[in-house]
Formats: C-alpha cells, structure tokens, sequence
C-alpha cells in the first residue's frame, strides 16, 4: 500500500511538473477582423447615395482591417497583419489614416506595463505606459464564438484613454471649447470572453478578464475573432519594441495634437489675405 501511494505521488508530482513546463512554454495566435463603420457629419449629409458609397469604397483599407495577438499566460502583442494599404480606386495609400491608426502593441499583465510604436509623419515614437484600467461588469449572457461558448462582461471608459492615438478636428474645437470643463466623456464597451483559453488578454487595449476575449464592440468599431491557433509548431517571440521617442500617452496625444493645431495655423497664414475696397 505504501509503495502504491509512493508511486501516485510520484505520477501527480510528474503531471503536475510537465503541466508547468509546457505552461512556460505556452503560446497562441488570435486573429480579428476589425470593422468601423463611416461617419461623415454634416459633409456627409450633403452626398448623395452614390457619392456616400465611392467614399466608403475609397476608405475601406481603413475601416476594415485584420490584426493579430500573440499571447502567452503573461505578454501578448498586437499588430495589424502586413498588407500593402492602397486605395482600391485611385491607388493612393491611406498616408493621412496611417499617422493615427494603432501601431504594434505589446501588454504585459504581470509588469503592468503598455509599449506601443507609433509613427507620426516620418517620426518614430514608443509609447510607454501603465495597462488601461479597466471595470469590468460581467455578465451570465453567453454565446458562440468559433466552437468557444464566450461570456458577455461590459465596462465604461474614459474616451480620450481609448483614442489617444486618434486626431480629429471636432475633437480639436471640442477640446478649445471646453478648456475649463471638467466632464468626461465615457466610451461603453462590450466584450466576449471565453474560459477555454484562461488567459488575461485581448485585442488593443482589452484585458483583465478570466479568459481570452474574442471579441469587442466599442463606437463604431467591433473586432470579431475568425481563428486561433493554440501552441503553433512556429513560436514567435513576444517582446516589447525599442527603438522610438518614449512618451506617455498623455504626452503622445498633446504632440499629436500641437502638430494638427500648428499645421493647420500654417495654412490659414499661407492663404492670400483680402484687401477691403
């Protein structure tokens, strides 16, 4: 009897040593389809159909796009799958959608820690700063994602955290309107998580739940995940990037923005002045 229990042991203690080693070595791949749908304000209103559906067509390479997470139980990064972006109609790139679009991420949940690259007409910066805080709500509604039964968790966000990448100039007049205004506009978020993949990570800035998130409604965007790929035969390595003008993203956004606001002082200077008669 006691060479038996020595031998169960033995066999537990052995499981549970491969599981923690295979658990080191642990990765996967998930990849989205991300899609925004258009908004055109009050320039918009002034299209007809046929007009509304040439822009669409000419933005589409910026509306929808497929990314990319790389994971394992601690890190993960997040990049836009390679593909040339050229304007389907006028084979132009989207040069102007490419200076405020998500550039590679890396997320670590143990060192609590965001590295993104990004790149702003020609210069290159490395966003460093703390994990998005997030409050999560969850939920007992459930669906199917892929073969995964995922779990519906939703949050309120700061909106500025969510676009700090992004320029607009309504913001921009928004922003000079509103100088001594405290509100704070609130993004609502939905994601779908699955406890088959018990790891705490997700697309872009989504994290901090019981299992991978497959999904993602924020605005106008939703990010669907169409495949994952558990332990492939071909590990990547998953690490932060170095080369680029650290920032925060605080101090990202108010470059960004000085820069709009500057350029856009240029122009109106540049234009020829009216003489009065």
């Amino acid at each position: 009897m006691k060479t038996f229990t020595n031998n169960y042991l033995l066999f537990l203690f052995f499981i549970f040593f491969s599981f923690n080693l295979l658990a080191q070595d642990f990765q996967g791949k998930a990849y989205y389809y991300s899609k925004s749908t258009m908004e055109l304000g009050r320039w918009g209103a002034r299209l007809s159909e046929a007009q509304k559906k040439q822009v669409a067509a000419r933005l589409k390479n910026r509306l929808e796009k497929t990314y990319v997470l790389t994971f394992d139980k601690a890190a993960s990064t997040f990049k836009e799958d390679e593909k040339l972006d050229v304007d389907v109609l006028s084979g132009a790139t989207d040069t102007w959608g490419k200076n405020f679009s998500p550039g590679e991420q890396y997320k670590n949940i143990k060192t609590n820690e965001l590295v993104q690259k990004q790149e702003f007409y020609g210069k290159n910066f490395l966003v460093k700063d703390k994990l998005q805080s997030i409050e999560w709500k969850m939920g007992a509604e459930t669906k199917q994602i892929g073969g995964y039964t995922c779990y519906k968790a939703t949050a309120n966000i700061p909106t500025a955290d969510l676009t700090w990448y992004d320029f607009s100039w309504s913001e921009l007049r928004a922003a000079n309107n509103k100088e001594n205004s405290e509100e704070v506009n609130m993004t609502e978020v939905t994601a779908w998580y699955t406890l088959n993949i018990p790891v705490s990570s997700g697309p872009s800035e989504y994290w901090g739940l019981p299992g991978l998130i497959l999904e993602v409604n924020v605005g106008k965007t939703t990010m669907l995940c169409f495949k994952v790929v558990m332990n492939p035969e071909e590990k990547s390595t998953i690490k932060a990037a170095t080369k680029g003008k650290v920032v925060t993203k605080k101090e990202y956004k108010e470059i960004i923005t000085g820069k709009m606001q500057e350029m856009r002082n240029n122009r109106g200077r540049q234009r020829p002045g009216r003489t009065g008669r």
